[in-house]
């Protein structure tokens, strides 16, 4: 028999085992979601791939030329349990065929191993698996000497499947990503910071099928929004794409300096999450969702202590998931690793608890109470009002290249005036003029100092102040910034 040039590689994909167990409406309303879902990513790659759907299976058969690229998108893709490999033959209708076609493919593989062949059939046949096997293990034993079958612990496993005429020889297996289909649980609004933990839970719901959208608080720089909104559109490229989402930004900054006025010191940081539930909720009202995430696990910081998470949830009545809530930081720190997303959360300042001062770890009921009334709200309504929603999709064309801001470490000149713009009243000592501007009043005080001469802005660890540096000068159009970096200090 003459077997003709593979042109085209063929996958199988089997679904994740929770979907089978499922009753069967909701079996086939995810079978059907998962189809739609790969022929929207795939048609993208070629519009020569056929998508198949069965009860049990869902064939892709695509060509050679794309075929790393279809393989990669498989197992990106939520509901996808295994991929298998398989080259596929049509119109075979006799044991003979098949042995001469499977030895043919697959005799190189076993030359002086241990070998075993299992089969698959579905059908109407005159021959059963067990025939198939025999035969076609005899064949090849005796076409290729020094090779051997071995039922028990064979090197090698021939793989073939029979469907009605169909032959296919199954090549490699793939571990997909499991989950169920992305669209068939919902639509949450994930609260995105972009580091470690926000990342990981973002793609946790994204995996479990929930459509998962980015909302983004803006606490002074638009460094940081690019770099948020490039690991969101990363995390929505590789897991998410066969779906439209959106990527909101709010302006906080202003929340921020308001919560620097009105609340005392201990209670900030849980404040804050206050506001950002509160605001994210008002939002996910107008977008129509149910529910909320977070990247919040049990005693990391402060704000994250029993307690301190059900005075945070008390301003909102949306459902809140916490999918890392038991993790370590490890542990979170692996998937952020094996999902791609480490080398974004690395560079990511963890904004939140740097405005925190002597944080509360058991707050009050009725202290949290008092102090909320003390907010002057409209801050936080207005910040609301200029939030910013664009479709994930449309990220790449907003990104822009913004280039670092050039960090100082020699001062010896004298001719730099230091600001130091770190919370509290402690103030670095240079042989500069150095000043005290804390980073949540640089938008307003900045302005009111003389601009013939040069600044260089400090924090710990250099982060904030080039956040600072690069709002000022891209909003503001201020050239006469730079950031400063003692050679002694150890900066990020």
């Amino acid at each position: 028999m003459e077997i003709s040039e593979v042109k085209t590689q063929k996958f199988i994909i089997k679904f994740f085992p929770e979907i089978m167990i499922k009753g069967n409406t909701a079996k086939r309303q995810m079978i059907s979601q998962l189809h739609n879902n790969l022929r929207n990513l795939l048609t993208r790659i070629s519009s020569e791939i056929t998508v198949r759907k069965f009860f049990d299976k869902i064939e892709v058969v695509c060509p050679i030329g794309v075929v790393v690229e279809v393989r990669q998108k498989l197992l990106d893709t939520p509901g996808v349990e295994q991929v298998l490999e398989a080259l596929q033959f049509d119109n075979v209708t006799t044991i003979d065929q098949i042995k001469v076609i499977v030895n043919e493919m697959s005799a190189k593989e076993i030359q002086n191993k241990a070998f075993v062949v299992r089969a698959k059939r579905s059908g109407t046949h005159s021959f059963r698996s067990p025939q198939i096997e025999q035969t076609v293990g005899g064949y090849m034993l005796a076409l290729n000497s020094g090779s051997r079958v071995d039922l028990h612990k064979p090197e090698v496993t021939i793989n073939i499947e029979l469907v009605d005429n169909q032959l296919n020889i199954i090549t490699n297996k793939y571990r997909g990503l499991g989950g169920f289909p992305l669209g068939t649980q919902g639509d949450i609004l994930s609260l995105m910071s972009g580091g470690f933990d926000s990342t990981v839970a973002s793609y946790l719901t994204m995996k479990r099928g929930i459509k998962t959208h980015f909302i983004f608080f803006n606490l002074g720089g638009i460094a940081h929004e690019i770099g948020v909104k490039q690991v969101a559109f990363y995390l929505w490229n590789k897991f998410g794409s066969s779906h439209r989402v959106s990527f909101i930004s709010v302006p906080f900054d202003d929340v921020v300096t308001e919560i620097f006025k009105s609340t005392s010191e201990s209670y900030m940081g849980v404040t804050l999450k206050r506001l950002m539930l509160k605001a994210s909720e008002a939002i996910a009202n107008e977008m129509g969702i149910d529910a909320l995430l977070t990247g919040e696990s049990v005693a990391q910081v402060s704000s994250q202590t029993l307690r301190n998470l059900a005075l945070i949830d008390q301003v909102s009545n949306k459902l809140i998931l916490r999918p890392l809530s038991t993790m370590n930081k490890p542990e979170i720190m692996s998937i952020a690793n094996d999902i791609g997303t480490r080398r974004f959360a690395e560079t990511m300042p963890e904004y939140c608890g740097v405005i925190s001062k002597n944080p509360i770890t058991h707050g009050s009921y009725k202290r949290m109470e008092i102090e909320a009334k003390k907010f002057d709200y409209t801050v936080l309504d207005e910040a609301i009002s200029k939030a910013v929603k664009l479709n994930v999709d449309e990220l790449i064309n907003d990104i822009s290249e913004i280039g670092q801001i050039e960090s100082v470490s020699d001062i010896s000149s004298g001719e730099f005036t230091v600001i130091d713009i770190r919370q509290g009243d402690e103030c670095i000592q240079t042989s500069c003029e150095t000043i005290k501007i804390p980073f949540h009043k640089l938008k307003s005080e900045f302005k009111k100092l003389p601009q013939d001469k040069e600044y260089l802005f400090y924090c710990d660890k250099g982060i904030l102040s080039q956040l600072h540096a690069q709002y000022l000068r891209d909003a503001e159009n201020y050239t006469n910034i730079r950031v400063y970096r003692p050679r002694t200090k150890c900066s990020l």
